[in-house]
């Protein structure tokens, strides 16, 4: 019953490898991002962040109505 320490140390190793994999790969490699060019995933993220824009106009940090003078 020696050898649960070694696959132990063994899972641990390739978890950490898988991790280190998943963090050089590109961003096209990427799930949310396949089949994108960088351009489309640039059209996209600005988008996202106008919409975000437009939601948060209104309210300030505290989460309250602010009017707009």
């Amino acid at each position: 019953m020696s050898r649960g320490n070694q696959r132990d140390k063994a899972r641990q190793k390739n978890l950490k490898k898988q991790e280190e994999s998943r963090k050089k790969s590109t961003a096209d490699k990427k799930t949310g991002n396949k089949g994108m060019t960088l351009e489309e995933r640039r059209h996209r993220d600005a988008d996202i962040m106008r919409k975000k824009q437009e939601k948060n106009k209104g309210t300030d940090p505290a989460g309250s109505a602010v009017a707009e003078k």
